[in-house]
């Protein structure tokens, strides 16, 4: 009897996994469906960060928090509002940021369920080079013992290198896979990839 509950455990488990590997959001189709709406969040973006570099989190799985860090020459800023909260404007006209700007791209992140946006910089070589990063929440069921997975896109300023599987690659002359935050990324476009991490930043 015990040997059936545990095959019966089993089988609930691994039906569970397979339902949730299924219901991962297809990031390529994802991309090219809202393709409009990302690429110009990713443009807004890049225009209000050559202003001052800063990034935007949501701290909750509902969206009504939303957290901002504001980079100045020697010191970073953490701060966390409510969505909608007054005082997020006067804090980003304190540090001479555009609060109707920042403003549209925090409604349009939670609009998407993006969690988490900023600019990563990397280096090949020896130039400085910049990406912008996007957490998309992954539309999954809540299964126990899992871990939480996230959809990562990353805009790339210039076209990449990936091999006849997609993944990206470190250059045209080096055919090493390049790991961001130790993830391997796929390709979409020449400039745009994606990737599903257990980590959102």
């Amino acid at each position: 009897m015990a040997i059936k509950k545990t095959y019966y455990f089993l089988l609930i488990i691994a039906a569970a996994l397979l339902l949730f590997s299924c219901a991962s959001t297809n990031m390529a189709k994802y991309y090219n469906d809202n393709k409009t709406v990302l690429d110009t969040l990713e443009s807004q973006y890049k225009t209000q960060y050559s202003r001052s570099p800063f990034s935007i989190a949501f701290t909750d799985k509902d969206f009504k928090n939303v957290g901002i860090e504001i980079l100045t020459d020697s010191i970073k800023y953490i701060y966390e509002f409510g969505y909608d909260e007054p005082r997020i404007k006067d804090t980003l006209v304190k540090y001479k940021l555009d609060p109707e700007g920042i403003t549209d791209i925090i409604a349009t992140m939670r609009n998407i369920k993006c969690i988490w946006i900023n600019n990563l910089d990397y280096f090949v070589n020896g130039r400085l080079n910049y990406m912008v990063y996007m957490s998309i929440k992954a539309k999954t069921f809540n299964i126990p013992f899992t871990q939480k997975r996230y959809n990562i896109l990353a805009y790339f300023s210039r076209p990449q290198y990936y091999d006849d599987k997609g993944r990206l690659l470190t250059g045209r002359r080096q055919k090493k896979i390049r790991k961001v935050n130790a993830d391997v990324f796929k390709k979409i476009t020449d400039k745009v990839c994606y990737t599903v991490s257990n980590l959102y930043r």
